[in-house]
């Protein structure tokens, strides 16, 4: 009786931390709701303290004796200090204010932090099962949100909306590609891992998601899952004539897909990309994208910018970008600070006439903020924190595959910095470890 008496409180408070979890990504993902039934926009940052307040309960209360999912943690854990070191260390170069620094660090390592949470909870077949019913709940409701959007209230026949077609992330500028994004990886998921459903379920669910990305005009996230693919098929090449024969059919499919683009009208979207003239040393497509990288220079002080950036939140990271402005009035109190290359930038989208046309030529791009934002040490701890993820935690092909279109993604707008979705594909990571790990056990989890 004596050893039987400890075990109950344990197992609770497994599930509350796992409870606290859901909380968290519930906020991140369904914040723009909540802000349209008139919650106070502070909502929108609730998931900056419940995510790690999760992973600090998860980390404290565990008592798992797993050596290799201790070891993880540990790993993860210290990539995260490391870039912790390197964010305030920026901050303190540039005289960024202390709230730039802290939410530029969690835009950036929340979800490596909520990856870190879900390894670290020693999960049952059982929560892994409600966790996962939960995410996959959430996608459909975003995916019903969209469908909701297009056919009944035809929100994209609006003037001024006629990217409207968001999902559950309404009132948000990028709405449209992150319900897209959302979409298209919830699809990829479930085709994969649902293997108690039929194919023909699976199949109609990813052809619904695949409407979605083409109501919602996200043409570039069909084009990211497209190259992530091509990606990973390289990274896994072992057999040489079976790559070949891929390469000729990849070539075949693009040639279709090129045909199509311009004889389908539901595609013809695609074709703002085919303009050679815009492409090359001198073309305006890549002057426009890499206008960063030419004009945050021009405000370094000292060769350390060069390793530490301007400053968290003073380039074209999403807090420098857009997020600062946006809630000035709540951040401006504790101390924000901002910088003028930031305003540069967007005066470069502003006079280019390719600005408005895609944000496949915005110079606002993931990779482009840490590097204005943190400098070369700051993506050098950013990337060795994804290697850690991609070493340990990507254990499955899906997980990896799903990995590479966020880093995609970072090529082409903030979707590194975007909440709402890099927490969705965080979480799916994170789940993929524990479902190879419950498999292994001997449990059904699917």
């Amino acid at each position: 009786m004596r050893t039987a008496l400890p075990s109950a409180p344990k197992a609770k408070g497994y599930i509350t931390n796992s409870n606290l979890t859901l909380f968290g990504l519930a906020t991140a993902l369904f914040s723009r709701i909540f802000t349209a039934l008139k919650i106070p926009t502070a909502i929108n940052f609730l998931h900056f303290v419940t995510i790690p307040l999760a992973c600090g309960s998860v980390l404290w209360n565990s008592r798992s004796k797993d050596p290799q999912q201790v070891a993880i943690s540990k790993k993860i854990l210290l990539g995260l200090f490391f870039f912790l070191i390197v964010v305030f260390a920026s901050a303190l170069l540039n005289e960024a204010g202390a709230i730039n620094a802290a939410l530029d660090y969690l835009l950036l390592a929340e979800p490596f932090i909520l990856i870190l949470t879900i390894v670290s909870i020693p999960m049952t077949t059982e929560i892994y099962q409600r966790f996962r019913k939960w995410i996959l709940q959430a996608s459909m409701i975003n995916m019903l949100f969209a469908y909701v959007q297009k056919y009944i209230f035809r929100m994209e026949r609006l003037e001024g909306f006629e990217d409207n077609i968001k999902g559950i992330f309404i009132g948000q500028g990028a709405g449209h590609v992150l319900g897209g994004s959302v979409a298209m990886t919830f699809a990829i998921y479930y085709f994969v891992t649902a293997k108690s459903k039929p194919l023909w379920f699976r199949t109609v669910i990813v052809l619904a998601c695949l409407n979605h990305i083409i109501v919602s005009d996200t043409k570039q996230v069909l084009l990211t899952f497209i190259a992530a693919y091509v990606i990973l098929y390289l990274v896994n090449i072992k057999d040489i004539r079976k790559t070949l024969i891929y390469l000729i059919v990849g070539a075949i499919t693009l040639g279709g897909f090129y045909w199509a683009i311009y004889n389908i009208e539901a595609l013809s979207a695609y074709t703002v990309w085919i303009r050679p003239e815009i492409y090359g040393p001198d073309g305006e497509a890549t002057r426009l994208k890499f206008t960063t990288f030419r004009l945050v220079p021009q405000y370094f002080q000292s060769p350390l910018n060069w390793w530490l950036g301007l400053g968290p939140g003073h380039t074209v990271g999403r807090l420098g970008g857009w997020m600062l402005e946006t809630y000035w009035n709540l951040l401006s109190p504790l101390g924000a600070t901002i910088h003028p290359v930031s305003k540069e930038i967007w005066q470069a989208v502003a006079d280019s006439w390719l600005g408005d046309q895609s944000s496949m030529f915005s110079p606002l791009f993931g990779w482009a903020g840490i590097w204005g934002d943190l400098g070369i040490l700051g993506l050098t701890a950013y990337f060795y924190i994804a290697y850690l993820v991609w070493r340990y935690i990507c254990v499955t092909d899906l997980s990896k595959y799903l990995m590479l279109t966020v880093f995609v993604f970072g090529l082409i707008f903030s979707q590194l910095e975007e909440p709402g979705y890099s927490l969705f594909v965080a979480s799916m990571i994170g789940l993929g470890w524990q479902d190879v790990k419950i498999t292994a056990r001997g449990d059904r989890t699917d």
